[in-house]
């Protein structure tokens, strides 16, 4: 067994797992915002009462995520030694600023809202949510600044006698070349994710018959921010990101893309079938020229294929451009799904059209699905590097963990992610059964 391998594979189902919620808490605290904002002002009973319903969910899914996540940070120490020791001195201050300002603002005014219905003014109550949403929103911050800069290192100098990357400025490394690109592009998927979360349970509820106003309330408030967020994922956010990835590593770009040779006028590839050995491609359908102006915004400009790298620095092949075109056709299908759903409203159908009503509901998780995508493409598109061209994977490992305990650990997450996505399940269909019950003011 490779040691190597499982702790990747262990880390990969741990925060694969962990992602599952991140992304829709924060897009489903902003729909709070607006549900408990329209419950207060308008007095509306049932934006309160949909507020209720939602924000139960809410606590639920903030639960899990917290619960997960502590996981990974126990793995830095215990799989990942040599790299917690390189990344220490750049690490602590965000995580340590994700903690303090982020964390405590987001779990202390949680419990404000959640048992506060009633017993603080609406105001306040509203605030409340307010500031979940900011915190949740800020700590994302902090997690996206630490990780972009394994990708795009910066503000730093290399220790060699001490083997590890020293802090020289705390600016340079929290907004280096990738954070705030990363950064937007993550919020507008988490949008997405929230937003249609929403809108598929409301359409599960339109469809049973179940808390109607409720329901109707909920699904005309996440459907406009689910289409403008699905179209700011894709432009300006997706192509000022690929051309960040074109400038700062241009070997992902060339295999995420799917680009053999260096070339001007480099087409987009929209779909092609990978081959590995060598790095080919058949059954192309190409754009001609596109590619360039995405990465540089001219026609014809030079990118880098992969024939411009070494073979052992080139990230996994398949993993890479499969994970990214999904994504990439994913998010072309929440932009065309929305605007469905924006033209039937127009049309004064959209409570009435059961066949779109269900098609919300089937792609509730679609969204999240596109976030892990989104993750693989950008954790294993800096393959072969844990930290990009400073510190490979395959040396950041801990030297003294054997491989069968890795493998004994993998098999106990498992089971215990399984028994809690299981326990999430039953809560969830138990939670839609019931439905929001009769609005009432509070």
């Amino acid at each position: 067994m490779d040691a190597v391998l499982l702790a990747r594979v262990q880390f990969a189902l741990t925060i694969g797992f962990h992602f599952l919620f991140p992304p829709i808490s924060i897009g489903l605290a902003w729909v709070l915002v607006f549900l408990e904002y329209r419950g207060w002002r308008r007095q509306d009973p049932h934006y309160v009462q949909a507020g209720k319903f939602f924000g139960g969910l809410f606590a639920l899914i903030f639960a899990l995520g917290v619960a997960s996540g502590i996981v990974m940070e126990f793995q830095f120490g215990t799989n990942w030694a040599t790299y917690s020791r390189f990344v220490g001195d750049i690490f602590g201050a965000p995580l340590a600023a994700e903690g303090v300002l982020a964390f405590f603002l987001e779990s202390c005014f949680l419990g404000l809202y959640l048992f506060g219905r009633g017993r603080v003014s609406p105001r306040l109550h509203w605030l409340s949510i307010l500031l979940v949403a900011l915190g949740a929103t800020l700590s994302a911050f902090w997690i996206i600044a630490a990780n972009s800069w394994q990708q795009t290192p910066a503000g730093y100098r290399l220790n060699h006698e001490l083997g590890r990357a020293e802090l020289t400025s705390f600016y340079e490394a929290v907004f280096n070349p990738s954070t705030l690109v990363r950064y937007v592009h993550t919020l507008l998927a988490s949008l997405v994710s929230g937003t249609f979360v929403v809108a598929g349970i409301a359409a599960y509820l339109l469809l049973r018959d179940r808390g109607t106003e409720v329901a109707t309330r909920a699904l005309k408030t996440a459907l406009p921010l689910a289409c403008a967020g699905s179209l700011l994922l894709l432009f300006p956010s997706g192509h000022e990101h690929a051309a960040q990835v074109a400038r700062t590593q241009p070997e992902k770009l060339a295999v995420m893309e799917g680009l053999e040779q260096t070339t001007t006028q480099a087409p987009l590839l929209a779909f092609a079938i990978p081959a590995a050995e060598p790095p080919h491609f058949r059954a192309k359908i190409e754009i001609p020229g596109l590619l360039s102006w995405m990465a540089f915004g001219d026609r014809q400009a030079e990118v880098r294929g992969m024939d411009a790298f070494p073979r052992d620095e080139l990230p996994p092949l398949l993993l890479t451009f499969a994970s990214f075109h999904t994504m990439v056709g994913l998010g072309s299908l929440f932009i065309l799904l929305t605007g469905l759903g924006a033209f039937l409203w127009w049309r004064g159908r959209l409570l009435t059209t059961r066949p779109y009503l269900w098609a919300l509901v089937l792609a509730a998780p679609l969204p999240v699905i596109a976030c892990q995508l989104g993750w693989i493409t950008a954790e294993v598109g800096r393959q072969p590097w844990v930290v990009y061209k400073l510190l490979r994977t395959a040396d950041a490992v801990s030297v003294t963990v054997p491989a069968g305990h890795i493998l004994a650990s993998i098999i106990l997450f498992v089971t215990i992610y399984l028994l809690l996505f299981a326990a999430f399940l039953f809560l969830l269909r138990r939670k839609l059964q019931k439905g929001p019950g009769s609005a009432q003011t509070t």
